[in-house]
């Protein structure tokens, strides 16, 4: 786990350090402006006591033009400064965001553990911009620090007290500053955790919103997120008010340190040792000091609320992963024969079963629990308790788990459609085609075709008012259960992997449908190991060879139809 810790640490020191070369020409050209800013008043000093108090109006016009290219100096330093730093601060926030989704994609998973599916786009989204943000706050430090150095360096040069005052005085106000920020963090970091937790609630009751309706239950669910959503605004205004305290508390120290810069400068002009364009300038600088002051009092707060973000991207790129270990290539080519031996998770209790190469098997069960385990034991979301599960003779606990997805694609009942249209769903490269799965004008894919008419979906795209090229909607809402099954199913035909298991892929649809389905399904993967797990007596009775799963043990095997003659633990669980 420290290792992860480590990796997640490392990530995000790199998506600040990989901004370095942008920020430091940002904080080049802030500084160059902060520069310009504090010769102001220096400059407005030096018109009045050589233009204005000598009446000399040659002096005054040079003096003012001089003001007048600074000040479009100015200008110019300030926007591409300001751009460097806000480029590098979203580019820094792309960089993590990236790093998460590929940490959540990961084919060892694990990093969704414990989590709602809106806490991490959270994360990803709101923490990773904050974290990104400590490259524009770093920047911006930076030109406080130069704004200061500058204001102290010509305050030492008029006066000694003055500079001194400065130089003194600015470390103990950022002392203060950061010690100030402390309570912040803390509140920010819990402000976070209750605004990512809300939005988990929140897509969670959306994703289940037909399900709530058909059980009348959207009051429950309505006070379920109101509570989340209170909370979560308690610790928003907590955060608020930390932030208020600090920032009011920050400015009155400033506010009291500028009184004494004034104060000193004003007593010194009394004595003669200013003169009154030098008065003019320590008074400018002074209020000129307030710009820089405010800036690292922002400062604090963002980097009090970036390390507090920083924490919780932290935590999920260095997720444990759910399977480890693993680095083998597969066996190139696949045959598909799938083998387990004493495997005990969950549901299955020492299960040994062979499934051969190239053959269509059924497995059917008598308890859910069983075939939800097997199937995550030959995904490999999980590995056995005791026993193993091998591809071709070789442990999946010895092969890569990314090379593992692409030879075993196990599509489960559960399985989701994305937003876009059914021929995105079915095949990606249709979205650059419009859509359309039509046509030879639009070169149609013929693996693509075949997979839909096996699955019967094709049938699905012509009921659609604008065929395959029609938006399913968040998670395909706007078919039925049936269209959906189908549609899944030819995603899965489609990728035409060396093993395919599928899990109760025709629970939706009609009897005749499931039969013309189980045709499709067997002509288009002969030759090729298929696994359905499902207790369709359609899909079964195509099968080469069925197994059953009775109480975590292989009870009984052989084909659909001798299994119902000769056994009544069969009969039961599949025709029943």
């Amino acid at each position: 786990m420290r290792s992860g810790e480590q990796s997640g640490r490392d990530v995000l020191a790199r998506s600040v350090k990989g901004q370095a070369r942008r920020v430091g020409l940002g904080a080049a050209l802030g500084c160059v402006h902060q520069l310009g800013e504090a010769l102001v008043p220096v400059l407005i000093g030096v018109v009045i006591d050589q233009a204005v108090a000598g009446r000399d109006a040659g002096r005054l016009a040079l003096w003012l033009a001089v003001l007048a290219v600074m000040y479009v100096a100015l200008s110019w330093s300030f926007r591409l400064g300001a751009r460097a730093g806000e480029r590098g601060a979203e580019e820094a926030a792309h960089t993590l965001r990236l790093a998460i989704v590929r940490r959540v994609l990961d084919a060892r998973g694990g990093a969704e553990e414990g989590r709602l599916p809106g806490e991490l786009a959270n994360v990803a989204t709101e923490d990773a911009k904050r974290v990104g943000a400590v490259n524009m706050a770093l920047m911006s430090g930076i030109w406080a620090i130069a704004g200061i150095t500058v204001s102290a360096v010509w305050l030492l040069l008029t006066s000694v007290p003055l500079g001194l005052i400065v130089l003194l005085g600015t470390p103990v106000l950022l002392w203060l500053g950061h010690l100030l920020s402390k309570p912040l963090e803390r509140r920010s970091e819990a402000e976070q955790d209750r605004a990512a937790h809300a939005s988990g609630v929140a897509a969670d009751l959306v994703a289940g919103l037909r399900v709530l309706k058909g059980l009348g239950a959207q009051q429950a669910a309505v006070e379920r997120y109101r509570r989340t959503s209170r909370a979560s605004l308690a610790a928003t205004l907590r955060a608020a008010r930390a932030e208020s305290w600090q920032t009011g508390l920050v400015l009155a120290l400033t506010g009291g340190f500028i009184a004494l810069i004034a104060l000193v400068g004003g007593r010194l002009a009394l004595d003669g040792s200013l003169t009154l364009g030098q008065l003019v300038s320590a008074v400018g600088l002074a209020l000129f000091l307030l710009g820089p002051l405010e800036t690292f009092a922002w400062v604090n707060a963002e980097l009090a609320q970036g390390r507090a973000s920083a924490a919780r991207v932290a935590e999920v790129l260095a997720a444990a992963p759910a399977v480890v270990g693993g680095d083998a290539p597969v066996p190139d080519p696949v045959r598909g024969e799938l083998r387990l031996r004493g495997v005990r998770l969950g549901g299955p209790d020492g299960v040994d079963l062979d499934v051969p190469a190239g053959r269509l098997t059924g497995i059917a069960v008598t308890d859910p629990a069983s075939a939800e385990a097997l199937l995550r034991c030959l995904g490999r979301e999980t590995d056995p308790e005791s026993g193993s599960v091998e591809l071709d003779g070789v442990p999946l606990t010895r092969l890569d788990p990314a090379g593992l997805r692409a030879a075993v694609l196990v599509a489960a009942h559960d399985a989701v459609l994305f937003d876009g249209s059914l021929a995105a769903n079915v095949t990606p490269e249709a979205e650059s085609r419009h859509g359309t799965l039509d046509g030879a004008a639009e070169g149609a894919d013929l693996r693509t075709e075949r997979a839909m008419a096996a699955a019967h979906a094709d049938e699905v795209a012509r009921s659609l008012p604008h065929g395959a090229a029609t938006g399913v909607g968040e998670g395909g809402r706007s078919l039925s259960g049936g269209q959906r099954q189908r549609v899944l199913l030819a995603r899965a035909l489609r990728a035409g992997p060396p093993v395919l298991v599928v899990h109760d892929p025709t629970t939706a649809v009609d009897a005749v449908t499931e039969a013309r389905i189980a045709e499709g399904l067997r002509e288009i993967r002969r030759g090729r190991t298929t696994v359905v797990v499902t207790n369709s007596p359609a899909l079964l009775a195509v099968a080469d060879r069925v197994i059953l799963l009775d109480g975590g043990r292989v009870g009984a095997e052989g084909t659909h139809a001798e299994l119902v003659r000769a056994d009544a633990t069969y009969r039961t669980a599949v025709l029943a």
